[in-house]
């Protein structure tokens, strides 16, 4: 199933009808290498760490909890042919991996192959960073400035039943990937 692409008539509600979605807020080009920032709920509260690893051969930061206990690192060689990442749980274990489509014309695309067998599908507007991620059986979250007011600032709306630390990891990475010109 291709990822939906969700413009202005944008609804969470629409999206995950009679369940509240998580919601949260990241930082654009939030992958700087050495940067530390939190990803937060719509009302401010800390939920994860993006903590960016400076000084590596990787592109590579780690996905940590309120507590700072490490759920996810995310990697990607600094000198490679593929636009890909890899999302690795925190005993090391390779979860998804993230790989830029090559060619499409117009919009941006990626495809997730998440370890337990289901491919996820990434498209959208990387000029407007508005992204939609489809699994098998539909839609699974938006990334959005629609609903925002914070410059340099997007949302992540997630559906009920998915990892929303795996999901915003997979943000990190589109986010990064997107970014990508060679």
């Amino acid at each position: 199933m291709e990822a939906p692409v969700f413009g202005d008539e944008y609804d969470a509600a629409q999206l995950y009808p009679g369940v509240a979605p998580g919601r949260y807020l990241v930082r654009e080009k939030m992958f700087a290498i050495g940067d530390d920032f939190w990803v937060t709920t719509e009302s401010g509260e800390k939920v994860y760490l993006v903590d960016g690893k400076a000084l590596t051969l990787h592109d590579r930061l780690e996905l940590k909890d309120a507590a700072g206990t490490v759920l996810a690192t995310v990697k990607k060689k600094i000198i490679t042919i593929h636009h890909s990442m890899k999302i690795e749980d925190a005993t090391g274990e390779t979860v998804a991996t993230v790989r830029k489509k090559m060619f499409t014309p117009l919009h941006e695309a990626f495809e997730v192959d998440l370890a337990v067998g289901i491919e996820l599908s990434v498209r959208g507007d990387m000029f407007n960073h508005e992204y939609g991620i489809a699994g098998p059986n539909g839609p699974i979250a938006q990334i959005t400035r629609k609903w925002l007011r914070v410059r340099d600032t997007y949302g992540v709306d997630i559906a009920p039943g998915w990892d929303h630390a795996l999901i915003i990891a997979i943000a990190v990475c589109v986010d990064r990937l997107s970014g990508d010109d060679d």
